[in-house]
């Protein structure tokens, strides 16, 4: 259910990461036909005047520009609309007897709302990221004011739902970039209460107004590629280390076939288990993500994380013993 702007973002950021990506790269990620991803190749050429080119000694393809950046187009809001839910609700329906009613639906939307938007792909692309799964619902109207606050650097008054604390609190960010993470969607910006970069769930925005009639510099020095390497999944954090992980042959098969982290490394042992490399602040999340896998993994650095496993599982088995 991937749309055609949403694919063509995913294949320019891949090559001007110099990662020389494939028809097959393309086809596994959207789970679309070799024949689309042609068409999407072609209209990169035809329509956007992509300097793009197939490499045989890297077996992908590449810009024969690196410069070269996607032009300004003009999309409706509907456009928007329909790339923004098609994202949600394909993690959710895609297969079930829902998937027609919403493609429909979404047409529908689409025809709604005619009125054109300049928007240029390259400055769209770093408003967001897409990341799979699926979990929380977001109203589409808070995502379409939040890309606008974005794309016109007005800052947003909202209310926000701390779930740690089960408080709500009021206060002014200044957006500067969506992701999707598990189906959910996120938005990085700088909170003038807490004076730092911090990181909202959209459905715990109770409510919301862009500040139209102000704006705001993003900081120089943000840039979601640093921002998401200190990250793991959706969880984020400013102290950097290096987590090595071991896991166990059977687990490896699994493990070794996905993209945990950008900076990840898989080093392969003799008797068929892996060592996993990464560097990220997100360490609490990197536990519960490690805890998933229970004997299946053995954490080699740092010592810090072995413990803490140690001692939540320790905790965890007294409290079921005494449950007894």
């Amino acid at each position: 259910m991937s749309t055609r702007l949403e694919r063509i973002l995913y294949m320019d950021a891949l090559i001007h990461d110099s990662r020389y990506p494939s028809v097959k790269t393309f086809m596994e990620h959207f789970e679309v036909s070799e024949r689309t991803i042609l068409y999407d190749i072609q209209f990169l050429k035809d329509r956007l005047n992509a300097p793009i080119q197939y490499s045989r000694s890297y077996g992908g393809y590449l810009y024969s520009d690196p410069t070269w950046r996607l032009s300004t187009f003009h999309v409706t809001e509907g456009d928007l609309l329909a790339f923004f839910l098609s994202v949600e609700l394909a993690h959710r329906y895609l297969g079930t007897s829902f998937e027609k009613p919403l493609r429909d639906a979404i047409q529908h939307l689409t025809n709604m709302l005619p009125d054109k938007v300049q928007v240029s792909i390259s400055e769209l692309s770093s408003h967001y990221s897409v990341r799979s799964g699926a979990t929380a619902q977001t109203a589409p109207e808070t995502l379409l004011a939040l890309q606008k606050a974005i794309q016109n650097r007005h800052p947003v008054d909202i209310v926000y739902f701390t779930a740690g604390r089960g408080v709500e609190t009021q206060r002014v960010v200044y957006p500067y970039h969506l992701f999707n993470m598990k189906g959910e969607w996120y938005l990085i910006a700088y909170d003038l209460f807490r004076q730092g970069v911090r990181q909202f769930a959209l459905p715990r925005i109770r409510s919301w107004q862009v500040l139209t009639n102000t704006s705001f510099e993003i900081d120089p020095s943000f840039s979601p590629e640093y921002y998401f390497g200190q990250s793991f999944q959706s969880e984020h954090g400013d102290t950097i280390v290096e987590v090595v992980l071991l896991f166990d042959t059977y687990q490896a098969r699994y493990v070794r076939e996905r993209i945990w982290h950008s900076s990840q490394k898989i080093e392969e042992q003799p008797d068929g288990t892996i060592i996993m490399r990464f560097k990220t602040g997100a360490i609490q999340e990197v536990q519960r993500w490690v805890m998933g896998y229970g004997s299946h993994v053995r954490v080699l650095a740092p010592e810090s994380l072995a413990q803490s496993i140690i001692s939540e599982f320790s905790t965890s088995l007294k409290q079921n013993k005494n449950s007894d």
